[in-house]
């Protein structure tokens, strides 16, 4: 990866970044305190376009796939914000809430990412 692609990769962290920032807040607008979907839809769309990308990646080369993959998506997606998300709900008293999170981030995240690739064109169909 040349110097050009690395700066974008950073710009495209940047991006996805704030991207993630503007979904989650349209997303739970009004509901603060309850349950963090708007991260749960981060990322498992997230984790689809990742996985299309993923696909894809023949068509656009090992340097845009790391720029839209680990920079744009990897900027966008969080795990840390979900476990932060599910030790507060635990501590909130709302292991039901925590428990959900936790799994169904990750299930959910997993079935999109395989969505991705399927349509991508890696996975049998």
């Amino acid at each position: 990866m040349n110097g050009g692609m690395l700066v974008a990769l950073i710009v495209a962290g940047g991006l996805g970044a704030g991207v993630r920032y503007v979904v989650d807040a349209l997303v739970t607008r009004g509901r603060q305190g309850a349950f963090p979907i708007g991260i749960l839809v981060v990322n498992v769309t997230g984790s689809t376009l990742l996985g299309l990308v993923t696909g894809l990646g023949a068509l656009v080369g090992p340097d845009w796939l790391a720029v839209v993959g680990v920079g744009l998506l990897g900027g966008y997606t969080t795990f840390s914000t979900v476990s932060l998300d599910t030790v507060e709900l635990a501590r909130r008293g709302r292991r039901d809430w925590a428990v959900v999170n936790l799994a169904g981030t990750f299930a959910a995240s997993v079935v999109g990412a395989a969505i991705g690739l399927v349509i991508g064109g890696i996975l049998p169909r």
